[in-house]
């Protein structure tokens, strides 16, 4: 790993380009991610997320890649063989268990069963936001006592002002993460590093670094009224010097999130001054 990129922020960004609505095609996609794989700021990138859908598509990338199921759960498993015998390395896989407003245990069954069989690979269960989370979070818990490697995902962000959760809704699923020592990773929405109105939308997106700085918060034992501040602020300056303090630690709780352009997370961290944008 690069040493330009401090611990806080490691594999903190994964590489989105293929997902909707990007119109990048999965070789360009590629050739994009060896780019990033081979630069100064690699330490800041994940996996490459590869939508299933693309499988057959095209020649398949040798790079670390995350499969999105954005096709039926039944699938899955031969995807993952068919990516595996080409040689792809799946580090883990993301897959939905149920729709808004749906009962999430019986896709989380699902892939609880998927999870059980294919052992080695990571699997991160989005779980929407909304009725039946604090359950699942339960069976979450229960599933990596068990010694499956699964976590949660939320979509924080969407096309309607409901899918964006209010900081202190966001806080209280972070606590929930916290209690249960779930890491969990975020989709949609964080644009930018810190929370801001989209003028032309109108929607307040939550800022990936007051999430970074929400879960340190979190970890250290801070309530949901004290994450939830940390989530709220629209300006860097009080993220800005706990990011700093926190720099040579691991990150807690949060995993990480896509951007479909991975430059442009790192471009805000280099101007805020927490990553030396290519200088030792």
């Amino acid at each position: 790993m690069s040493t330009m990129v401090p611990p806080l922020y490691a594999g903190l960004v994964d590489d989105a380009s293929l997902l909707p609505p990007s119109p990048i095609v999965l070789a360009d996609a590629v050739a994009k991610y060896d780019e990033h794989a081979a630069s100064w700021y690699a330490g800041l990138i994940g996996s490459l997320l590869v939508p299933a859908s693309v499988v057959g598509a095209g020649p398949l990338p040798r790079a670390r890649a995350g499969l999105i199921g954005d096709v039926p759960a039944a699938n899955l498993p031969m995807t993952v063989e068919k990516l595996r015998a080409a040689g792809l390395a799946i580090e883990h896989v993301e897959a939905a268990v149920a729709r808004r407003g749906e009962d999430p245990q019986p896709g989380l069954a699902a892939l609880r069963a998927f999870a059980a069989r294919q052992g080695d690979i990571r699997l991160y269960a989005e779980i929407p936001l909304s009725w039946g989370l604090l359950a699942a979070l339960d069976s979450v818990a229960e599933a990596r006592v068990e010694g499956l490697a699964i976590a949660p995902k939320f979509r924080v962000g969407g096309l309607a002002a409901e899918l964006f959760p209010t900081p202190v809704e966001l806080a209280a699923v972070i606590c929930a993460c916290r209690d249960r020592d779930l890491p969990f990773k975020l989709a949609a929405g964080l644009r930018h590093a810190t929370r801001h109105t989209d003028p032309e939308t109108g929607f307040t997106h939550h800022g990936f670094l007051n999430v970074l700085i929400a879960t340190v918060v979190a970890a250290e034992g801070g309530e949901v009224a004290d994450v939830a501040e940390a989530l709220a602020a629209t300006h860097p300056v009080p993220l800005v010097e706990p990011a700093r303090t926190h720099r040579d630690a691991q990150r807690p709780l949060f995993v990480g999130f896509g951007a479909a352009n991975v430059v442009e997370p790192l471009t805000e961290l280099v101007r805020l001054g927490l990553i030396n944008g290519g200088y030792e």
